[in-house]
Protein backbone atom coordinates (compact mmCIF):
# COMPACT_ATOMS: atom_id res chain seq x y z
CA UNK A 1 0.00 0.00 0.00
CA UNK A 2 1.27 3.37 -0.98
CA UNK A 3 1.86 6.30 1.48
CA UNK A 4 -0.23 9.22 1.84
CA UNK A 5 1.28 11.58 0.77
CA UNK A 6 0.94 15.78 1.81
CA UNK A 7 1.90 18.73 -0.53
CA UNK A 8 2.92 21.30 2.07
CA UNK A 9 3.00 25.18 -0.14
CA UNK A 10 4.50 27.86 1.54
CA UNK A 11 4.49 31.51 0.71
CA UNK A 12 7.62 33.10 -0.68
CA UNK A 13 7.84 35.49 2.37
CA UNK A 14 10.51 35.63 4.86
CA UNK A 15 10.99 32.71 7.42
CA UNK A 16 7.79 33.07 9.56
CA UNK A 17 5.38 30.85 7.14
CA UNK A 18 8.01 28.23 6.79
CA UNK A 19 8.23 28.08 10.69
CA UNK A 20 4.73 27.58 11.35
CA UNK A 21 3.70 25.60 8.90
CA UNK A 22 6.91 23.22 9.54
CA UNK A 23 5.92 23.15 13.26
CA UNK A 24 2.82 21.66 11.63
CA UNK A 25 5.00 19.26 9.27
CA UNK A 26 6.66 18.04 12.67
CA UNK A 27 3.83 17.59 14.46
CA UNK A 28 1.93 14.87 11.49
CA UNK A 29 5.64 13.30 11.42
CA UNK A 30 5.57 12.25 15.36
CA UNK A 31 1.67 11.40 14.77
CA UNK A 32 2.11 9.46 11.56
CA UNK A 33 5.70 9.16 10.30
CA UNK A 34 4.00 6.99 7.53
CA UNK A 35 3.13 10.83 5.66
CA UNK A 36 5.07 11.86 3.14
CA UNK A 37 5.96 15.25 3.31
CA UNK A 38 6.12 17.34 0.58
CA UNK A 39 7.70 20.80 1.27
CA UNK A 40 7.21 23.22 -1.94
CA UNK A 41 9.22 26.48 -0.93
CA UNK A 42 11.88 28.59 -1.60
CA UNK A 43 12.71 28.45 1.98
CA UNK A 44 16.41 26.89 2.80
CA UNK A 45 16.54 23.07 3.59
CA UNK A 46 18.03 24.09 6.95
CA UNK A 47 15.24 26.31 8.01
CA UNK A 48 12.68 23.25 6.98
CA UNK A 49 15.19 20.63 9.04
CA UNK A 50 15.65 22.47 12.26
CA UNK A 51 12.07 22.26 13.04
CA UNK A 52 10.83 18.36 10.88
CA UNK A 53 13.53 15.64 11.94
CA UNK A 54 12.50 13.19 9.85
CA UNK A 55 12.59 12.64 5.90
CA UNK A 56 10.90 15.13 3.77
CA UNK A 57 11.07 15.97 -0.11
CA UNK A 58 11.94 19.66 -0.83
CA UNK A 59 10.60 20.48 -3.39
CA UNK A 60 11.93 24.44 -4.44
CA UNK A 61 8.88 26.67 -5.94
CA UNK A 62 7.30 30.13 -5.46
CA UNK A 63 3.87 30.51 -6.24
CA UNK A 64 3.49 34.11 -4.51
CA UNK A 65 6.16 36.48 -3.03
CA UNK A 66 4.45 38.43 -0.25
CA UNK A 67 6.06 41.61 -0.56
CA UNK A 68 9.16 42.43 -2.02
CA UNK A 69 11.81 44.05 0.84
CA UNK A 70 15.01 45.40 1.57
CA UNK A 71 14.64 44.08 5.13
CA UNK A 72 12.31 43.82 7.76
CA UNK A 73 10.33 46.99 7.36
CA UNK A 74 11.09 48.12 4.41
CA UNK A 75 8.53 47.65 1.77
CA UNK A 76 8.69 48.51 -1.98
CA UNK A 77 5.29 48.06 -3.33
CA UNK A 78 6.01 49.26 -7.38
CA UNK A 79 8.55 45.86 -7.19
CA UNK A 80 5.87 43.61 -5.59
CA UNK A 81 3.25 45.15 -7.84
CA UNK A 82 5.05 44.30 -11.06
CA UNK A 83 5.94 40.95 -9.73
CA UNK A 84 2.55 40.32 -8.35
CA UNK A 85 1.30 41.06 -12.10
CA UNK A 86 3.84 38.65 -13.51
CA UNK A 87 2.56 36.04 -11.16
CA UNK A 88 -1.29 36.43 -12.78
CA UNK A 89 0.24 36.32 -15.90
CA UNK A 90 1.82 32.97 -15.71
CA UNK A 91 -0.33 31.43 -13.57
CA UNK A 92 -1.90 28.84 -16.15
CA UNK A 93 1.43 27.01 -16.52
CA UNK A 94 2.04 27.45 -13.07
CA UNK A 95 -1.11 25.28 -12.28
CA UNK A 96 -0.91 22.95 -15.01
CA UNK A 97 2.97 22.18 -14.09
CA UNK A 98 2.07 21.53 -10.32
CA UNK A 99 -0.88 19.36 -11.23
CA UNK A 100 1.13 17.53 -13.48
CA UNK A 101 3.55 16.60 -10.48
CA UNK A 102 0.41 16.35 -8.19
CA UNK A 103 -0.95 13.51 -9.96
CA UNK A 104 2.73 11.76 -10.73
CA UNK A 105 3.28 11.73 -6.87
CA UNK A 106 -0.22 10.93 -5.74
CA UNK A 107 -0.46 13.63 -3.55
CA UNK A 108 -3.53 13.08 -1.55
CA UNK A 109 -4.47 16.70 0.31
CA UNK A 110 -2.65 20.19 -0.15
CA UNK A 111 -1.64 21.99 2.68
CA UNK A 112 -1.11 25.87 1.96
CA UNK A 113 0.52 28.64 4.36
CA UNK A 114 -0.78 30.80 2.61
CA UNK A 115 0.19 31.16 -1.37
CA UNK A 116 -3.31 32.04 -2.83
CA UNK A 117 -2.36 29.82 -6.33
CA UNK A 118 -2.55 26.67 -4.14
CA UNK A 119 -6.20 26.38 -3.95
CA UNK A 120 -6.73 26.76 -7.45
CA UNK A 121 -3.89 24.34 -7.78
CA UNK A 122 -5.98 21.57 -5.32
CA UNK A 123 -8.65 22.45 -7.45
CA UNK A 124 -7.44 21.73 -10.75
CA UNK A 125 -5.86 18.40 -9.54
CA UNK A 126 -9.27 17.21 -8.06
CA UNK A 127 -7.90 17.29 -4.37
CA UNK A 128 -8.92 18.86 -1.58
CA UNK A 129 -6.44 22.05 -0.62
CA UNK A 130 -6.42 22.99 3.36
CA UNK A 131 -4.66 26.29 4.92
CA UNK A 132 -3.09 27.72 7.78
CA UNK A 133 -2.49 31.66 8.21
CA UNK A 134 -3.61 34.52 10.68
CA UNK A 135 -4.07 36.36 6.97
CA UNK A 136 -4.51 36.62 3.84
CA UNK A 137 -2.11 38.24 0.66
CA UNK A 138 -5.64 40.03 -0.25
CA UNK A 139 -5.74 41.37 3.23
CA UNK A 140 -2.14 42.89 2.82
CA UNK A 141 -2.40 44.40 -0.89
CA UNK A 142 -5.91 45.74 -0.22
CA UNK A 143 -4.96 48.47 2.58
CA UNK A 144 -2.66 49.44 -0.51
CA UNK A 145 -5.23 50.67 -2.37
CA UNK A 146 -5.27 51.91 -6.04
CA UNK A 147 -3.73 48.95 -8.59
CA UNK A 148 -3.50 46.72 -5.67
CA UNK A 149 -7.18 46.48 -5.32
CA UNK A 150 -7.85 44.17 -8.90
CA UNK A 151 -5.13 42.04 -7.61
CA UNK A 152 -6.64 41.64 -4.17
CA UNK A 153 -9.78 40.67 -5.70
CA UNK A 154 -8.32 37.65 -7.93
CA UNK A 155 -6.35 36.35 -4.76
CA UNK A 156 -9.56 36.11 -2.89
CA UNK A 157 -11.22 34.13 -5.36
CA UNK A 158 -8.27 32.14 -5.52
CA UNK A 159 -9.14 31.90 -1.74
CA UNK A 160 -12.46 31.22 -2.35
CA UNK A 161 -11.19 27.37 -3.97
CA UNK A 162 -9.72 26.69 -0.33
CA UNK A 163 -11.93 23.51 1.40
CA UNK A 164 -10.47 24.68 4.76
CA UNK A 165 -8.92 27.02 6.88
CA UNK A 166 -7.26 26.93 10.56
CA UNK A 167 -7.36 30.23 11.50
CA UNK A 168 -4.44 31.18 13.59
CA UNK A 169 -4.71 33.75 16.72
CA UNK A 170 -3.77 37.52 15.85
CA UNK A 171 -5.61 37.00 12.84
CA UNK A 172 -7.89 39.17 10.39
CA UNK A 173 -11.70 38.19 9.38
CA UNK A 174 -10.14 36.20 6.73
CA UNK A 175 -14.00 36.39 4.51
CA UNK A 176 -12.66 35.43 2.12
CA UNK A 177 -12.66 31.61 3.10
CA UNK A 178 -15.76 29.40 3.13
CA UNK A 179 -14.98 27.48 5.75
CA UNK A 180 -12.99 28.62 9.08
CA UNK A 181 -11.78 26.57 12.04
CA UNK A 182 -10.12 28.49 14.48
CA UNK A 183 -7.10 27.46 16.26
CA UNK A 184 -4.29 27.54 18.91
CA UNK A 185 -1.15 29.24 18.41
CA UNK A 186 1.46 27.13 16.42
CA UNK A 187 5.43 27.35 16.26
CA UNK A 188 8.07 25.41 17.47
CA UNK A 189 9.22 24.49 21.15
CA UNK A 190 13.27 24.62 22.81
CA UNK A 191 14.77 21.88 22.14
CA UNK A 192 17.28 22.69 24.71
CA UNK A 193 17.24 22.72 28.56
CA UNK A 194 18.55 26.49 29.85
CA UNK A 195 20.94 24.78 31.27
CA UNK A 196 22.44 23.12 29.23
CA UNK A 197 22.57 26.04 26.36
CA UNK A 198 24.08 28.26 29.89
CA UNK A 199 27.07 25.71 29.94
CA UNK A 200 27.58 25.56 25.58
CA UNK A 201 27.58 28.92 25.73
CA UNK A 202 29.13 30.24 29.02
CA UNK A 203 25.76 32.57 29.79
CA UNK A 204 25.95 33.40 33.51
CA UNK A 205 24.14 37.24 33.56
CA UNK A 206 20.63 36.92 35.21
CA UNK A 207 17.44 36.30 33.06
CA UNK A 208 16.37 40.03 33.37
CA UNK A 209 19.51 41.36 31.80
CA UNK A 210 19.59 38.98 29.19
CA UNK A 211 18.10 40.23 25.60
CA UNK A 212 17.15 38.44 22.19
CA UNK A 213 17.40 40.07 19.54
CA UNK A 214 15.29 38.78 16.30
CA UNK A 215 14.36 40.05 13.11
CA UNK A 216 13.58 36.89 11.28
CA UNK A 217 14.74 36.16 8.09
CA UNK A 218 14.75 39.06 6.21
CA UNK A 219 16.87 40.79 8.88
CA UNK A 220 17.40 44.36 9.68
CA UNK A 221 19.80 46.64 8.02
CA UNK A 222 21.42 49.30 10.52
CA UNK A 223 20.66 48.14 13.91
CA UNK A 224 22.61 50.20 16.40
CA UNK A 225 24.92 47.23 18.05
CA UNK A 226 27.27 49.61 19.50
CA UNK A 227 24.86 50.57 21.92
CA UNK A 228 25.24 47.33 23.72
CA UNK A 229 28.55 48.56 24.76
CA UNK A 230 26.44 50.81 27.40
CA UNK A 231 24.84 47.96 28.67
CA UNK A 232 27.87 46.08 29.67
CA UNK A 233 26.25 43.75 32.56
CA UNK A 234 23.90 42.59 30.41
CA UNK A 235 23.91 39.64 27.68
CA UNK A 236 22.64 40.06 23.82
CA UNK A 237 21.92 37.35 21.27
CA UNK A 238 21.42 37.63 18.20
CA UNK A 239 21.34 35.13 15.39
CA UNK A 240 22.65 38.14 13.01
CA UNK A 241 26.13 37.06 10.93
CA UNK A 242 26.65 40.41 10.27
CA UNK A 243 26.75 41.62 13.53
CA UNK A 244 29.93 43.13 15.15
CA UNK A 245 32.16 41.13 17.36
CA UNK A 246 31.30 42.31 20.80
CA UNK A 247 32.05 41.47 24.78
CA UNK A 248 28.34 40.56 25.76
CA UNK A 249 26.61 40.03 22.39
CA UNK A 250 26.37 36.30 21.60
CA UNK A 251 26.37 35.52 17.92
CA UNK A 252 24.49 31.70 17.19
CA UNK A 253 26.16 30.54 14.13
CA UNK A 254 25.34 27.52 12.25
CA UNK A 255 22.16 26.10 12.27
CA UNK A 256 22.08 23.84 15.26
CA UNK A 257 19.93 26.12 16.84
CA UNK A 258 16.70 28.56 16.81
CA UNK A 259 15.45 31.59 18.25
CA UNK A 260 12.98 29.53 20.05
CA UNK A 261 15.70 27.46 21.69
CA UNK A 262 16.60 31.09 23.58
CA UNK A 263 13.79 32.42 24.53
CA UNK A 264 13.82 30.32 28.10
CA UNK A 265 16.40 32.55 29.21
CA UNK A 266 15.67 35.56 28.06
CA UNK A 267 14.18 38.54 29.83
CA UNK A 268 12.84 40.19 26.53
CA UNK A 269 12.94 39.13 22.86
CA UNK A 270 13.37 43.04 20.94
CA UNK A 271 11.46 42.03 17.13
CA UNK A 272 9.72 43.76 14.75
CA UNK A 273 5.47 42.62 14.42
CA UNK A 274 5.81 38.91 12.70
CA UNK A 275 3.29 36.14 13.48
CA UNK A 276 6.13 33.80 14.45
CA UNK A 277 8.24 35.93 16.64
CA UNK A 278 5.59 36.85 18.65
CA UNK A 279 3.78 33.07 18.93
CA UNK A 280 6.87 31.49 19.79
CA UNK A 281 7.87 34.02 22.50
CA UNK A 282 3.55 33.98 23.88
CA UNK A 283 3.91 29.99 23.81
CA UNK A 284 7.14 29.97 26.12
CA UNK A 285 6.14 33.13 28.07
CA UNK A 286 9.47 35.86 27.42
CA UNK A 287 8.06 39.07 26.54
CA UNK A 288 8.30 41.15 23.60
CA UNK A 289 9.77 44.55 22.86
CA UNK A 290 8.28 45.35 19.04
CA UNK A 291 8.97 47.84 16.78
CA UNK A 292 5.95 49.56 15.19
CA UNK A 293 5.82 48.43 11.28
CA UNK A 294 4.08 50.90 8.97
CA UNK A 295 2.38 50.34 5.90
CA UNK A 296 1.80 46.46 6.61
CA UNK A 297 -1.98 45.82 7.57
CA UNK A 298 -1.10 42.81 9.83
CA UNK A 299 1.12 44.62 11.84
CA UNK A 300 -1.74 46.59 13.74
CA UNK A 301 -3.25 43.29 14.74
CA UNK A 302 -0.48 41.19 15.77
CA UNK A 303 0.19 44.60 18.43
CA UNK A 304 -3.08 44.28 19.29
CA UNK A 305 -2.93 40.51 20.31
CA UNK A 306 0.58 40.83 21.85
CA UNK A 307 -0.57 43.95 24.28
CA UNK A 308 -3.85 41.76 24.77
CA UNK A 309 -2.69 38.11 25.87
CA UNK A 310 1.49 39.01 26.66
CA UNK A 311 3.83 40.98 28.74
CA UNK A 312 5.39 43.84 26.07
CA UNK A 313 6.79 47.10 25.24
CA UNK A 314 5.76 48.81 21.94
CA UNK A 315 8.45 51.12 20.29
CA UNK A 316 9.16 53.56 17.70
CA UNK A 317 11.39 52.42 15.31
CA UNK A 318 13.22 55.78 15.81
CA UNK A 319 13.55 54.97 20.00
CA UNK A 320 15.43 51.74 18.56
CA UNK A 321 17.63 53.41 15.94
CA UNK A 322 18.72 56.35 17.28
CA UNK A 323 20.98 54.20 20.15
CA UNK A 324 19.96 54.52 24.00
CA UNK A 325 17.52 51.65 24.10
CA UNK A 326 16.09 53.45 27.17
CA UNK A 327 13.47 51.33 26.90
CA UNK A 328 15.82 48.32 28.35
CA UNK A 329 15.54 50.02 31.83
CA UNK A 330 11.81 50.11 31.72
CA UNK A 331 9.46 47.21 32.89
CA UNK A 332 7.21 45.17 30.11
CA UNK A 333 4.19 45.96 30.29
CA UNK A 334 1.29 43.38 31.44
CA UNK A 335 -1.01 41.70 29.24
CA UNK A 336 -4.43 43.59 28.91
CA UNK A 337 -6.43 40.88 29.55
CA UNK A 338 -6.31 37.63 31.26
CA UNK A 339 -7.32 35.64 28.72
CA UNK A 340 -4.38 33.10 27.27
CA UNK A 341 -4.44 31.79 24.11
CA UNK A 342 -4.32 27.78 23.43
CA UNK A 343 -0.97 26.92 22.57
CA UNK A 344 -2.03 23.76 20.93
CA UNK A 345 -1.95 25.30 17.29
CA UNK A 346 0.26 22.62 15.59
CA UNK A 347 -1.26 19.83 17.13
CA UNK A 348 -4.74 20.46 15.72
CA UNK A 349 -4.17 21.28 12.57
CA UNK A 350 -1.64 18.00 12.27
CA UNK A 351 -4.11 15.67 13.72
CA UNK A 352 -6.87 16.78 11.51
CA UNK A 353 -4.56 16.00 8.35
CA UNK A 354 -3.43 12.80 10.03
CA UNK A 355 -7.38 11.61 10.28
CA UNK A 356 -8.20 13.16 6.93
CA UNK A 357 -5.15 11.05 5.01
CA UNK A 358 -5.22 8.03 7.08
CA UNK A 359 -9.44 7.71 7.02
CA UNK A 360 -9.45 7.64 10.76
CA UNK A 361 -11.82 9.54 13.50
CA UNK A 362 -10.74 13.27 13.18
CA UNK A 363 -9.45 13.84 16.95
CA UNK A 364 -9.16 17.34 16.48
CA UNK A 365 -9.72 19.49 19.95
CA UNK A 366 -10.57 22.52 19.81
CA UNK A 367 -8.25 25.65 19.57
Amino acid sequence: MSRPVLYIAITNHGFGHAVRASSVAAAIQRICPDILLMLVTTAPRWLLESYIPGDFIHRPRAFDLGVIQADSLSMDQGATLEKLRHIRSAANSIITSEVDYIRTNRVGLILADIPFLAATIAKAAGIPCWMMSNFGWDFIYRDWGGEFAEIADWISECYGDCDRLFRLPLHEPMSAFPQITDVGLTGGTPGYSPDYLKSQFNLSVPQEKTILLSFGGLGLQQIPYETISEFADWQFITFDSQAPDLPNLLKVAGHDYRPVDFMPLCGRVVSKPGYSTFAEALKVGTPIVSLIRDSFAEAPLLLEGLQDYGEHQIIQPAEFFRGDWDFLRQTPQPPRTSQRLAKNGSETIAQSIVSYLTGTKDLETPG
